[in-house]
């Protein structure tokens, strides 16, 4: 059996993927070793033949897996972890460029006793950030990110790999790393095993398509209770709740002849709406573009993530605020 097999789920990014590939292939590593798999998400030719490319080339062993049926990177990375020989399994992305020295780093760190290993994720900011840029760069200090982790193929057969329900590159990573922690294996962090995570481009709005993640927070929630409130959130956001209820009793109190009322709500919706969209954009990125988006999807996030928060809490049928 080989020492590692590297799994990068991929969906129909070739420049990003070639980026990774040939981070990996300039290794400091014995390459009898290891091997990578790329997992394609979107099962397409043109990946398929990227890899065949690579394959011919990489001094490390390039090989191409696909999902069976369900889709999502979760499901990419059972994919991709099955079909492995390696016994130590290091997850990282295709838009993540692994240092020259990642490889031997987490192996060394799980050789030394770990189950599992975390390591250390960069991720460079501009001088004055976007809302999005900065909301990115907290993977740096995540506690548990399949971006750059390894463990042990042992561990990830007892805990039955990654949790596919989680169709969105949201809390699959913590749900791996609850399910760990509950069957008893050591997690450790190993920060010389270094990624750097480069913050792609987003477009305008990008915050508001991000809150349909929230649906997955309640699967999260339903399985690892104690784990959520311990790790994620101690409290559900009241202040979105408070926005969502001003916002909707503003109206209909001035509907029925209660101004007062109406006025009221009013105020407490600017008011908190205001120092949502002040947090945003504190120490933040001034330019005017910038400014107006945080003004436009300040109004806008509340409402959509107290929906899909209360969509997970039916679809996965739990009690989740």
């Amino acid at each position: 059996m080989l020492r590692v097999s590297v799994v990068v789920p991929t969906c129909r990014r070739p420049d990003l993927l070639d980026r990774c590939l040939t981070a990996l292939s300039m290794q400091e590593f014995d390459p009898a070793d290891g091997e990578i798999i790329i997992a394609d998400d979107a099962r397409a030719d043109s990946t398929r033949q990227q890899v065949d490319r690579w394959s011919a080339c990489s001094p490390i062993p390039v090989r191409y897996v696909t999902p069976d049926l369900a889709h999502g990177p979760a499901a990419a990375r059972n994919a991709g972890w099955r079909a492995a020989r390696g016994r130590i399994i290091a997850f990282t992305d295709d838009d993540c460029v692994p240092s020259a020295h990642w490889l031997a780093a987490g192996v060394k760190a799980i050789n030394a006793g770990a189950d599992a290993v975390v390591g250390r994720v960069v991720v460079p900011l501009p001088e004055r950030p976007t809302d999005y840029e900065r909301d990115a760069s907290g993977l740096e200090t995540a506690q548990f990110v399949t971006a750059n982790v390894f463990v042990r193929r042992s561990a990830l057969e007892a805990v039955g790999g990654f949790d596919e329900r989680y169709t969105a590159a949201w809390r699959e990573d913590s749900d791996l790393h609850f399910a760990l922690l509950e069957h008893g294996f050591r997690v450790e962090r190993a920060p010389q095993a270094q990624i750097v995570h480069p913050i792609r481009p987003a477009p305008w709005g990008i915050s508001l398509r991000q809150q349909r993640k929230s649906l997955f927070n309640a699967l999260l929630y339903k399985k690892f209770p104690d784990y959520y409130r311990r790790h994620i959130r101690a409290s559900p956001p009241w202040d979105y709740y408070v926005i969502v209820a001003a916002l909707a009793t503003a109206p209909v109190a001035t509907i029925a002849g209660l101004p007062t009322a109406g006025a009221i709500a009013t105020a407490v919706w600017a008011v908190l709406t205001g120092e949502f969209c002040w947090r945003r954009l504190r120490h933040n990125s001034p330019a005017p573009g910038h400014v107006m988006e945080m003004a436009v999807t300040s109004m806008l996030i509340p409402p959509l993530s107290v929906f899909w928060r209360l969509y997970g809490a039916l679809k996965f049928r739990v009690c989740f605020l």
